[in-house]
């Protein structure tokens, strides 16, 4: 049969040059019509059959072999079209190697190296080589952007040498612009590369059968000579040398391999080390990142990061992670340190609390750092409020008078009572804040100003001391791991434990709170011992009435607030007997400086008469009595009504006596200005004609009223006292339930009926004696003298 097709032409090869084993792609014109068809492939005078891949017609794949000629053509041969020709050539370029015992500063790649002739290692027949084209199509790459393909195939790999290999991935990444037949052309293909590999065995025996055949006739010539060797019995004999040389070999390679052998391993050694801290890297890295996030303020972070690496190798017996593992957990007993620190510092918020003792919680931290945060915001607000009186003892000593009586009294009370009021925002959940400046401070006393500090701090701070303990109580202080690993139902437990210490807590401060407040107004209700731990306040001068129900408000106040946080009434008892003893003590000083108040009218007494023939010297002394009332109304009107202060008899009794001294001193400042000389009546104020028969009508100013006209109207305002101000005082106690109103009236009564009498008798006498004076000559007229007549003689 005629060959029927044309000898095959080679019209391109790419690349044109190159070092042995270059893989080439060889394009021409009737390169066969398959594998089984190329019969043979050389370059540069080198077969290379053995490595060639026929792709297509048009299209063979090969490798340069190490040919002698430095250039030349390339001649492929079919069995359809025989020897064919070339119109390109190959030129071989000679390589740089690197020899096996030379060094290198780059990594050499020995996986692309390929000996056809000592290539054991492999196992594989080079018709096995993986090609880059398996479809034997051209390639059009980069369409579809890599991220579109991994959503696709999320668990898949366009890599047809991967376990998870997806064609359709393939197609779309390599061939998107690929038509139809092109497609059918390569399914051909690839039918025939099955093919191929079914017919690879024989096809590499037939092109290495020079190879074989020489192999052959070399052991053949080495047999004959051993036999010879073996017949002549002769020393230095050739198996006896052969034994010799490769002994010497052996040695040798020993030698000159030690070095390289050991380089080998460090390398090998070190591609390990490599490898462990790439698979391990988190361990290795972890150190670091908690020192990083640890100054960042992440503890989120390192708590995670730290419970996954002691889940992971907190039981490791391997040594190096054992060692990194514990250089983890020092860093991470510093964070525990410094965690612990910032739970104890103060001021914190309950915020800030509540997340630090989780943390702590989280990352396993010994004892009890819930308590230990209770225990140190105790031993805080203690300090503040001792600080707070230290601050005001010392403004008091270096500033002993700041303030005036009579400095806007009503107005900085009315302020400062209305900024208690605002901490009823504690009630919806809001924070202590000041309405208004302050500046009254600075006209107040410095015990009443100490006093409203003192409860500003101890209601802004004991309520997160008191929501503080009810978290650690219900656990909700503890994050969702400290639930799973029952570290809720650990701390009910301890708060069981603890309930009676905390007990004492509130009690201790509450009982500093009173026992300071009582230092600054009642010293003497303290022992010695409690006087020079909460005392040391200078007592020139009493305080009026005024600022002490101003304190009673203040301190009322805020056990109104301290009442929101359900605080037991058992614990707050102590600020109820505090407030019930300021009430006496401040009803005794409005006593007593309403006294010294009345004691002054009489030099305010300007003798007008009023429409009732009573002079403004009733009126000052109803304004005074008014004052008291006012004072006892705040006193006696307190909501919740609390318990009354007269509930002590020996309180009734002193109340009873310095309401009488009140009235006495009034009565004897009438009796004065009834008796006081006329030289020392204010005569720019009134004047009056006494003869009329209205004495009072004719008032008119710059009159001086005599004797007579004090007496009389000093008798008006006794008479006025009787009927109204004892009546209208008396009332007033009895309604409050005040018990000694009756000896109140009836002593203030007997007094003033005592001066009225001895002031109308007064009158009467100064009223007779111009009478006496007329009649006493028309007494003694007649009168025998014995001294005016002669002596009788007889």
């Amino acid at each position: 049969m005629s060959r029927a097709r044309q000898p095959p032409l080679v019209t391109g090869i790419s690349p044109n040059e190159g070092i042995p084993w270059t893989k080439v792609t060889i394009r021409g014109e009737n390169l066969g019509t398959g594998a089984t068809d190329l019969i043979g492939l050389a370059i540069c005078g080198h077969n290379c059959l053995l490595t060639a891949e026929w792709m297509s017609a048009s299209k063979i794949v090969c490798r340069v072999g190490p040919a002698k000629n430095d250039k030349g053509d390339i001649i492929v041969t079919t069995k359809s079209g025989g020897r064919g020709t070339s119109t390109v050539s190959f030129k071989i370029l000679k390589p740089e190697k690197i020899g096996i015992l030379d060094q290198s500063a780059v990594w050499v790649d020995e996986m692309n190296y390929y000996d056809m002739r000592t290539d054991r290692n492999k196992g594989i027949s080079p018709l096995s080589l993986r090609p880059a084209n398996p479809l034997g199509i051209e390639i059009d790459k980069g369409k579809v952007p890599q991220k579109d393909l991994e959503a696709l195939f999320p668990t898949m790999s366009g890599d047809f040498t991967s376990e998870n290999f997806s064609a359709t991935w393939y197609l779309i990444d390599n061939h998107s612009s690929t038509s139809f037949d092109q497609l059918k052309q390569a399914a051909n293909y690839l039918r025939k590369q099955a093919n191929k590999k079914n017919e690879g065995s024989l096809a590499y025996v037939k092109g290495g059968l020079s190879t074989f055949f020489e192999a052959q006739d070399a052991l053949s010539a080495i047999h004959q000579k051993l036999e010879v060797d073996g017949t002549e019995k002769v020393e230095g004999s050739m198996t006896q040398k052969l034994e010799n040389v490769l002994n010497r070999a052996s040695t040798t390679a020993d030698t000159l391999f030690q070095e390289v052998l050991g380089r080998k391993d460090k390398a090998d050694s070190t591609r390990n080390a490599l490898n462990v801290l790439q698979r391990f890297k988190f361990l290795f890295n972890l150190p670091f990142n908690i020192e990083k996030n640890i100054q960042k303020g992440d503890y989120d972070v390192v708590i995670n990061d730290y419970e996954k690496a002691k889940s992971l190798f907190g039981n490791t017996e391997v040594q190096v992670f054992k060692k990194v593992y514990a250089e983890v957990e020092m860093r991470i007993e510093c964070l525990r340190k410094l965690l612990l620190d910032k739970l104890l510092e103060t001021p914190s918020t309950l915020h800030d609390q509540k997340r630090y003792i989780r943390y702590l919680s989280d990352l396993h931290a010994p004892g009890d750092p819930a308590w230990q945060c209770i225990g140190a915001q105790h031993k805080w607000i203690l300090q503040l409020m001792h600080n707070c009186k230290e601050k005001y003892v010392k403004g008091q000593k270096s500033h002993p008078v700041l303030h005036s009586p009579m400095l806007d009294l009503e107005s900085d009370m009315r302020h400062s009572v209305s900024r208690l009021s605002h901490t009823a925002s504690l009630k919806r959940g809001g924070s202590f804040q000041s309405s208004r400046d302050d500046s009254w401070r600075y006209k107040a006393p410095q015990q009443v100003a100490f006093v409203e500090n003192l409860t500003e701090i101890v209601i802004s701070q004991l309520p997160n001391f008191w929501k503080l303990w009810i978290s650690y109580v219900n656990g909700s202080l503890f994050s969702e791991t400290g639930e799973k690993s029952g570290q809720v139902e650990k701390s009910r437990k301890n708060a069981r434990q603890k309930q009676n210490d905390f007990k004492k807590m509130i009690q201790e401060v509450m009982s500093s709170l009173v026992r300071l407040i009582r230092g600054a107004f009642l010293p003497f209700s303290l022992s010695e011992l409690e006087l020079r731990q909460y005392g040391g306040w200078e007592m020139k001068s009493e305080l009026a009435g005024q600022w002490l129900s101003h304190t009673i408000q203040t301190v009322r106040l805020s056990y109104e607030s301290l009442t929101v946080l359900e605080i037991p009434n058992d614990l707050l008892q102590v600020i109820q007997d505090l407030i019930l003893d300021l009430r006496v003590r401040c009803l005794m000083v409005t006593l007593q400086q309403t006294a010294e108040d009345v004691k002054r009218l009489a030099e305010k007494e300007d003798w007008v008469i009023d429409n009732e023939g009573v002079t403004s010297l009733v009126c000052k002394e109803e304004k005074c009595d008014l004052c008291l009332l006012n004072t006892l109304k705040k006193l006696l009107l307190l909501h919740p009504p609390p318990r009354s202060v007269f509930q002590y008899e020996r309180t009734q009794d002193q109340v009873c006596e310095l309401c009488i001294a009140i009235m006495k001193v009034f009565i004897d400042c009438l009796e004065q200005l009834s008796t006081k000389p006329d030289s020392d009546v204010d005569t720019t104020i009134l004047s009056g004609d006494i003869s009329s028969p209205d004495p009072f009508g004719g008032v008119h100013e710059d009159f001086s009223p005599t004797s007579e006209q004090r007496l009389l109207i000093v008798l008006s305002n006794c008479q006025y006292l009787e009927r109204h101000t004892f009546i209208n005082l008396a009332e007033h106690f009895e309604k409050h339930g005040f018990q000694g109103t009756e000896k109140i009236t009836r002593v203030s009564t007997d007094s003033v009926k005592e001066l009225d009498q001895k002031l109308f008798e007064t009158y009467i006498e100064l009223k007779a004696d111009p009478i006496v004076g007329s009649l006493e000559p028309g007494i003694y007229a007649g009168y025998f003298d014995w001294k005016d007549c002669l002596t009788p003689t007889g």
